[in-house]
Formats: C-alpha cells, structure tokens, sequence
C-alpha cells in the first residue's frame, strides 16, 4: 500500500467471525509485522487484523523521520486512511511507547489497547541488553559501523540471537518461526536503509525517554495518563530489554487499565505464549463489551 507516497506494507489476517472488530498490531525494534502471526491468528474469531511494518522495518519504506513522535503520526495516518478507525490497537515494545502516544493524542482512533513489554521511559540502562549501545547513538555515522558489523554475523545466527534474547525459554521457539526470522534477516541485509532506520528510531526512543522527565506535555507518560480506552497491560518478569517494573508503572499511570505479569515470560509474550496472551485480550474485549451494555 502506498500511503503519502512511501510504501507501507501490512499483514493481513482476515476475521474468521462474522461480528469481528478492527485490529492494528504495531511490532518493536528491529521487528516486523510478522512478530503477530500467531496471536493475531488465535484472535481472528473476534478481530480483523492488520500488522503494520513502521518505516524502514520489514518491507515498508523509509522515512525522513524516526522521532517517536513521527513514527506514532504515520500510525494515526495509517489508521485515518484505512478507514478502519476506532481500531484495537496492539503495541509490543517500540510499538508499545508509539501506540501509547497514538491512544494518548488521537482517543477517537482506538477502541481498546493492548501494551506488551512497551518500552515507556526508565532512567537505568544497566535494566535492558540495549543500554550499552546507548553511548554509541551519536557516534558519526554508527549505522555504517553497525551494517558492516551485520555482515560479518551469518542470518540464521544472528535471527537465533535476536530470539533468544527476546524469549526467555528459547525451546518455546516455533519452528516455523525460526525460518521465518532468518528469511528476514536476511532480507535486511540487502536493504541499504535497515541500519539507519534501527540506529535512528532507537536515537528517537531514548530523547523520548529523556524528554519523558522534563516539563511540558510531550512526556510520555503525561500522555499515557490522558489514554481513555480500555487498556491491557502485559509484562514478562524475566523481560531482558525493558525494565521490569514499567509495565506495573504504566498499568498505575493509564486510567482504566488493567496488568498481566507473567512469570517465565520475556520481551515478547505474543511471540512466547500467545495463547494466554490471547486469552487475556478476550477478557478484556468482552469486559470493554459488557461496559458498553451497561
């Protein structure tokens, strides 16, 4: 789909119910639309499902910017040109702190939302894998020392790694899954843009965390605390990429919300156990259903 000239590429996962809803999954750094597969396909009894690939990642195009605030705008651009909105919203760690900003900024473009492991701001870079590449953000022309570095590692080793930092029981990885991730690291390393989008969205999420704890109204977490929708937030307690303690702090901070923890569990849930994650998104869906009756 072309959208304000640059492609952006969706997956699709059709409803399978007759009385199914919009949903929009948005993946984390480095992700990609495919990181929904199996929890959008446990959820197509109740949700029409699309899994959005964010500039520079997966097959989408590049963008001219990756500040969060960026990122967040092509979300609502794609929501206002599908005509799909209001949607359940679904975020998963970068895609969690974008769609918190969405729902924050746009309530009349989200119906429910759906936080795992969202990467809202924390001070302590020792509490995530990514915090020793933190200094490195603003190295002159990093992305080219990271893209050579790419290169040396061979796809299926590093699709294995990226996996086994994100699950925290890697036996738990599908098979299909693995092939999958290995088809597109190696995709990324023929697009020339990759590495400039990573290193660049990574430099835009931590100045929103900066920002996050200075004055003003494009805090993150004043933005969470104005979100009106109905709200799901899930952790995992051995999550090596956010700090463990956000999603208990956003769950506090967004009005009407409510918290999964899951012991055993790591960065990505939906990829881990996507069956009790499901499980948990039909509770919600139902309760957000009974309210609306009342």
């Amino acid at each position: 789909m072309v959208l304000d000239g640059r492609v952006t590429y969706l997956r699709e996962t059709p409803a399978t119910g007759t009385a199914a809803e919009p949903a929009l999954y948005v993946h984390g750094l480095g992700g990609s639309a495919a990181n929904w597969t199996d929890l959008a396909g446990l959820l197509a009894h109740r949700l029409d499902g699309q899994a959005i690939d964010l500039p520079g990642f997966g097959r989408s195009d590049p963008a001219r910017r990756y500040s969060l605030p960026a990122v967040a705008q092509r979300v609502i651009r794609w929501i206002e040109h599908s005509g799909r909105g209001p949607v359940h919203l679904f975020g998963n760690s970068l895609g969690g702190a974008v769609v918190v900003r969405v729902a924050g900024v746009r309530p009349d473009l989200v119906r429910t939302l759906t936080l795992i492991s969202p990467a809202m701001p924390f001070l302590d870079p020792r509490r995530s894998a990514h915090g020793r590449m933190i200094p490195l953000l603003w190295v002159p022309r990093v992305d080219r020392l990271a893209q050579r570095r790419l290169h040396a590692i061979e796809p299926a080793d590093l699709a294995r790694q990226v996996l086994e930092l994100c699950f925290a029981d890697p036996t738990r990885i599908h098979e299909q899954r693995m092939v999958e991730a290995i088809e597109e690291t190696r995709l990324r390393y023929d697009v020339p843009w990759y590495m400039d989008a990573y290193v660049r969205t990574l430099r835009g999420l931590v100045g929103s965390f900066l920002r996050a704890y200075l004055p003003g109204s494009g805090s993150l977490w004043r933005i969470a605390a104005r979100i009106q929708a109905p709200t799901l937030v899930i952790g995992g307690a051995l999550d090596r990429l956010v700090d463990v303690r956000v999603a208990p702090q956003v769950a506090r901070t967004v009005p009407d919300s409510r918290l999964l923890m899951l012991n055993g569990v790591g960065h990505v849930a939906q990829m881990e156990v996507p069956e009790i994650v499901a499980r948990a998104v039909v509770a919600m869906l139902n309760e957000a259903v009974a309210d609306v009756a009342r």
